[in-house]
């Protein structure tokens, strides 16, 4: 079983590189954004199947941890996974599934709005925790799904605002949505 892999990324392809260690070119599928001929090092998750043996490549273990979980949904396979984890940074999805937010994990293609949820449901008591807590912000938790929701309707996508989303209500605990919207539109303009 190859747990790491460390070398020199000879292509890019669809979803996968070809990653050179000692004059043999591996094929690995990962969501990582890599340049051609950079040195890198990526920890390898291995899945086989009755068809095929493929290594899925991720900086970190905590990358790698969420990835096996995911496969381990019942309806998510390695394929939906990997989207997922290309479409949505770790620590968004993280938040996303321990306070419940569906529809943003229902934006990587090939998953829909019960397959978000049964992600949910399914990995929320394994992915949550103080570090990931976005939603507690006011008394009934609802500050950052009506923040996203205002942002929304205003035309934003939620994958451009989520983060912005989540540190304004982390930052702002006791404020309410009528407060955050013109500090999330500041920050918006700000990044642009």
């Amino acid at each position: 079983m190859i747990g790491k892999l460390q070398g020199i990324v000879d292509y890019i392809g669809d979803g996968f590189i070809i990653l050179m260690v000692h004059d043999v070119g591996y094929k690995v599928f990962t969501p990582e954004y890599l340049t051609p001929k950079s040195t890198v090092s990526l920890w390898i998750e291995t899945v086989v199947r009755e068809d095929s043996i493929r290594l899925f490549g991720f900086s970190s273990i905590a990358a790698q941890n969420l990835f096996i979980q995911l496969n381990g949904v019942s309806g998510v396979g390695p394929k939906v996974a990997l989207a997922i984890m290309s479409t949505i940074k770790t620590d968004t999805l993280m938040s996303a599934i321990a306070t419940g937010d569906a529809k943003t994990i229902a934006t990587a293609p090939g998953v829909g709005k019960k397959v978000a949820e049964k992600i949910i449901l399914e990995l929320k008591n394994k992915v949550g925790g103080a570090s990931f807590d976005f939603g507690a912000s006011n008394s009934d938790g609802s500050a950052l799904p009506d923040l996203l929701a205002a942002l929304e309707s205003l035309g934003y996508r939620r994958l451009d605002i989520i983060d912005i989303a989540q540190k304004l209500v982390k930052e702002n605990p006791s404020s309410d949505v009528a407060k955050l919207v013109p500090m999330a539109l500041k920050e918006i303009s700000g990044n642009k």
